[in-house]
């Protein structure tokens, strides 16, 4: 366990949150309000979030639904970003006992990649199209950071043809604001850790042992990131811990932590549920299960509370699930997923999965559907790498302007995708939800702009953007 630190502390207060989702319920007049305020874009404070996790009248909740999928389309049009995660390894010295890679779990099959199979796993995702990860792996000794970082180059490193990864968010065990500084000199992207349940007594419950087990360490490695220079930071909790109202408040909080510590909350916050995992019964018997409307719910609470916070959903989902969630707030998917390490280059390892995935679809066949649903499949990276991140992404969003880039971007990426990856069926009606997007754009310059960047595109130039 890591050693307590002077300015650790516990943020969250947890009888409070309780509190406030154990309240006499809002009126209807109330909710309604709360429902019209959040049209002006400008966010809700945790008690109207809590009010509105409250409801249970059906006339509410499609109201609920329609004020997500409105601010939705506002700030974030039809643009859907693309991900996969890359498992790099699966040992770990956590006993967390929701998780298939706890150390006592004797199911599953151990892998740490090495370098060469790092670079294989990338080489098999810029195949299939994908140019932003999520890279990822257990917690042990073994797996020390210096390998991560090498890990990270080797991955930047893969070229296949035109392709290369232009983005690896990570996802690695909570460390000091030294390492950080390590992590921003490799060009990272978001830094995710998952409070798991920011209800602390549960916490203890859940993870009995190993560095993971203290619950203030982890609450604060935002904090600590955010302090070695790491620009966009994402949070999240694993739904079926603890009753999902209490969680949204206490990610809520956490947000506003981060806001008024650094002027800026998290670029992201993810919404995973409890899934069946191999050898882990906690995932057969969940502790708080969230139903699908409650998930619903909390999805679209989050896209009208947090209205410039990305939301992202995983293949944990159905994809009818994950469908309909698009329209109520999520912004970023992960596609074509596995979640054992080796399972991109090697299509017959199945052991060692973190969980069970219930969207089995590869990548070609969820764009495909996102066309015919008129939404926009987007790699982008620009804003990244025009230093549009952090507090300076916020004040191009909040007044509208990122839209300027954005949705141009995503096209481009999309564009790219077509030309390089797609299947001939994918293709031709990509192209023509392209022209009809780019048809579309009212303002004249920025669509001559955009009409000589596909020309471009379709001439052989990559890695274009505003």
């Amino acid at each position: 366990m890591n050693q307590k630190r002077a300015n650790d502390y516990n943020f969250i207060d947890r009888d409070k949150l309780y509190d406030l989702i154990n309240k006499k319920p809002a009126s209807k007049n109330e909710i309604s309000d709360i429902l019209e305020k959040s049209l002006k874009l400008k966010g809700l404070s945790i008690e109207d979030a809590s009010k509105l996790l409250q409801i249970e009248d059906e006339e509410l909740y499609q109201k609920l639904l329609k004020t997500a999928g409105y601010v939705k389309n506002e700030i974030y049009g039809r643009r859907l970003v693309l991900f996969a995660p890359l498992y790099i390894g699966n040992y770990c010295s956590n006993n967390c006992l929701y998780c298939a890679f706890r150390k006592d779990n004797k199911s599953i099959d151990r892998a740490l990649l090495s370098i060469d199979q790092i670079k294989m796993e990338t080489e098999s995702l810029l195949k299939e199209g994908h140019k932003r990860i999520l890279m990822l792996q257990g917690e042990t000794k073994g797996n020390s950071f210096n390998y991560f970082l090498e890990a990270l180059r080797a991955a930047y490193s893969v070229k296949v043809g035109n392709s290369s990864v232009r983005r690896i968010n990570v996802e690695v065990a909570p460390v000091e604001v030294e390492d950080f500084a390590r992590l921003k000199k490799e060009k990272i992207g978001t830094y995710v850790c998952f409070q798991e349940t920011y209800d602390s007594e549960l916490y203890k419950i859940y993870h009995p042992e190993g560095p993971k087990a203290d619950f203030e360490y982890r609450l604060n490695v935002m904090d600590r990131a955010m302090a070695g220079g790491i620009d966009d930071v994402g949070i999240g909790a694993l739904f079926g811990l603890a009753d999902y109202r209490f969680e949204v408040l206490a990610m809520m909080e956490h947000a506003s932590h981060l806001e008024k510590k650094f002027g800026c909350g998290p670029h992201t916050v993810s919404v995973p549920r409890i899934e069946p995992a191999e050898g882990v019964p906690l995932t057969n018997n969940i502790p708080y299960p969230v139903s699908d409307y409650d998930f619903k719910k909390l999805v679209a609470i989050f896209r009208i509370a947090l209205p410039y916070t990305g939301i992202i959903l995983s293949t944990r989902e159905s994809e009818s699930l994950r469908e309909e969630l698009f329209n109520y707030g999520v912004s970023q998917i992960s596609a074509g997923s596995r979640t054992n390490p080796g399972a991109y280059s090697d299509k017959g390892a199945h052991s060692g999965s973190q969980f069970s995935l219930g969207d089995h679809r590869n990548l070609d066949e969820i764009i495909s559907s996102l066309i015919d649903k008129e939404f926009i499949p987007s790699f982008c990276t620009g804003c990244y790498r025009k230093g549009r991140v952090g507090a300076d992404f916020m004040d191009l969003a909040k007044p509208g302007l990122i839209k300027e880039f954005c949705m141009p971007n995503a096209i481009f990426t999309f564009k790219e995708y077509l030309e390089d990856f797609a299947k001939e069926e994918t293709k031709a009606k990509g192209a023509k939800l392209i022209e009809k997007l780019t048809s579309n754009v009212a303002n004249e310059k920025l669509k001559s702009n955009m009409k000589n960047v596909i020309t471009k595109i379709e001439s052989g130039e990559r890695d274009l953007y505003f």
